[in-house]
């Protein structure tokens, strides 16, 4: 069975849950997050609210398939705590400098720590949720599934954690951007990405001569082969920058491992294929 969440942060958000409700449950959560149980689903703000196709049972008297509604959030941090913590990573140019760029720190939560706070949940109180079914527990297994959703989607967009704990990861950005160092980061990046023009050149230009048509089979051929380049592939090569700009884990990619890992081979076995002629 493939796994519900392929990430850090992802398996770290499921793990609240594995302590807030028995196994049972939890395990048959996990067929309550697929398209065919759940028929709405929809994040606004710090809420969470979808609707999840039940089950007919003629034992306790459900005679016709139910809907039942849920709703699931995540304990929220105020706005004042906020400031407390993004005036922290504003004077932590790792941190600083990789939120500014849409990456998720891999220790950022000791940040949020400092101010006995947490991005991701770790506790049962960090997580609220309400279901309309029957289920005398909470949370059930229709609250289960709906968390199974939310932790598939932070494997693509783990910034969605800043959105459920009360504040959208655009204002923070924000916020981090105007602080004295990020303003300073941004002003160096801009100057590094700048490109040189210039309106001459100091170089003479080469003279052209017209080619002549005995000479049409060194032009393509070449009278003297190019040297061989050596290469070794145990490098690290060209960096992919849209391949990487997707994450580990893009929306069509529906395997368990890195996307990026795989593509860093495919490149790898190209290279080393086609070096002769390079």
């Amino acid at each position: 069975m493939a796994k519900m969440a392929r990430t850090w942060w992802g398996e770290k958000f499921l793990d609240a849950l594995a302590v807030s409700m028995d196994i049972g449950r939890l395990k048959r959560g996990r067929s309550y997050a697929g398209p065919n149980r759940l028929l709405e689903f929809d994040i606004s703000g710090h809420t969470v609210k979808a609707k999840v196709r039940g089950n007919v049972n003629h034992y306790f008297g459900v005679y016709e398939e139910p809907r039942y509604n849920v709703t699931v959030r995540l304990k929220p941090i105020t706005a004042e705590e906020w400031e407390r913590i993004a005036d922290s990573i504003s004077r932590n140019a790792a941190f600083l400098s990789q939120l500014l760029m849409d990456e998720l720190p891999a220790n950022i939560e000791r940040v949020f720590t400092e101010h006995n706070r947490y991005l991701l949940p770790r506790t049962r109180t960090d997580l609220i949720s309400k279901c309309s079914c029957p289920d005398y527990a909470s949370p059930c297994k229709h609250v289960a599934g709906v968390y199974y959703k939310i932790a598939a989607l932070l494997d693509r967009d783990p910034m969605l954690l800043f959105q459920l704990r009360g504040l959208q990861f655009t204002t923070m950005q924000e916020k981090l951007a105007s602080s004295d160092l990020g303003q300073a980061l941004l002003v160096q990046k801009d100057d590094s990405d700048r490109m040189i023009e210039y309106s001459m050149h100091c170089f003479t230009d080469p003279q052209v001569e017209p080619l002549k048509s005995d000479d049409l089979k060194s032009f393509w051929q070449g009278d003297n082969p190019l040297p061989l380049v050596e290469y070794d592939s145990s490098k690290t090569a060209t960096p992919a920058i849209l391949i990487k700009r997707g994450g580990e884990y893009p929306a069509f990619w529906n395997l368990d491992h890195s996307f990026i890992e795989v593509m860093e081979r495919v490149y790898s076995r190209i290279v080393d294929k086609n070096k002769a002629s390079l």
